[in-house]
């Protein structure tokens, strides 16, 4: 991979892991709160954001678990995934994000992620 580091955030969501995957998953889903809209064929997703449109590759999924998509302008490794994470104990749910940025553009790729996840707790009436 060239320059690109891997991060890691984790959100504490309150929602059941079923209609949290719903908003993860479907293009009605993340239309409601990490794209302006997002449309799907298959394995591709289009996601637009103010007109401009940003196609990726639907890698692997596993129901109520986890997504992980690539964008097709990447040729390298890099990917981005959102997991459902349960705890044992307590059943709180976390989402966990695992994204790749430039070195310098991780704290910025962050702050992107904590505002997109601001508007998923919202439209989940989360807290």
């Amino acid at each position: 991979m060239d320059d690109k580091v891997k991060f890691e955030i984790e959100y504490v969501i309150q929602s059941s892991p079923q209609l949290l995957y719903q908003y993860l998953a479907t293009p009605s889903g993340l239309s409601e709160w990490f794209a302006d809209n997002v449309n799907s064929r298959g394995e591709k997703f289009i996601f637009i954001w103010d007109g401009a449109e940003e196609e990726a590759k639907l890698l692997k999924k596993k129901s109520d678990e986890f997504v992980r998509f690539a964008w097709e302008e990447n040729d390298d490794d890099s990917y981005f995934e959102m997991k459902i994470i349960v705890d044992e104990i307590t059943k709180d749910v976390s989402l966990f994000i695992t994204d790749f940025a430039e070195d310098d553009e991780v704290e910025e790729a962050k702050m992107l992620w904590g505002n997109q996840v601001g508007d998923l707790k919202q439209v989940l009436g989360s807290k």
